[in-house]
């Protein structure tokens, strides 16, 4: 029974400190997120087609090499 209730008194302890720490935080304005997340975008874009350019390359290469 004593290790229960230490472990329970742990957990609230967790929960109560990360509940100070989140206080803490600046979070970002829903304009800031869209902007972010546009950018995340945009560059998952981008380096996708490169990544595909890159492997439709690499393929034709080792097809005109292995014949």
């Amino acid at each position: 029974m004593d290790r229960i209730k230490l472990i329970a008194e742990k957990i609230v302890r967790f929960l109560k400190e990360a509940k100070v720490e989140l206080k803490k935080v600046t979070w970002p304005t829903p304009r800031q997120t869209l902007a972010s997340t546009s950018v995340v975008i945009i560059v998952v874009i981008i380096v996708s087609i490169y990544l595909g350019i890159v492997d439709f390359g690499v393929a034709k290469a080792i097809r005109f090499v292995l014949g």
